[in-house]
């Protein structure tokens, strides 16, 4: 990976706070959802609930594809990566504790006694390390990407 598509891939990431993640369920067919994240360098964090169906799938196959972007108003302009990895849960509690600071650092806003964040005992947390990324720009050509190997 070279410096600038890491660079590239960082901005990307924290450019934005949510993601689509594809899960597969125990039919087999792909299930997708949207959920908030942080990150420690490629590493990305989110958590769901501990009876989930994503924390259900994710104990039968914890392989996961996901999307980082945005809508634009031109096609051109398309920006955003995908990324293939494992989704492993994060049990020791040092790791869960730093997961939440970085996701309420991510969410500044949702500090407050109406909405706490939940503790590291009350969901699931997850970190996926990147396997494979795909960095999509289309100010590049339209469908350009740079395929990146972890």
């Amino acid at each position: 990976m070279t410096p600038e598509i890491r660079a590239q891939i960082l901005s990307l990431i924290q450019e934005h706070r949510i993601m689509s993640i594809a899960t597969l369920r125990g039919d087999g067919w792909p299930q997708v959802t949207t959920v908030g994240y942080a990150n420690d360098d490629l590493a990305l964090y989110f958590l769901c609930g501990l009876d989930s169906q994503k924390a259900s799938n994710l104990a039968r196959d914890n392989r996961v594809s996901l999307t980082i972007d945005h809508d634009t108003p031109q096609v051109m302009e398309i920006k955003g990566l995908s990324m293939a990895g494992r989704a492993e849960v994060v049990t020791e509690r040092a790791e869960g504790e730093k997961a939440l600071a970085l996701l309420l650092a991510r969410y500044p806003q949702q500090a407050g006694p109406e909405l706490p964040l939940p503790k590291p005992d009350d969901v699931r947390i997850f970190r996926v390390e990147p396997i494979v990324i795909s960095v999509l720009d289309y100010s590049k050509g339209f469908g350009h990407t740079e395929l990146v190997t972890c």
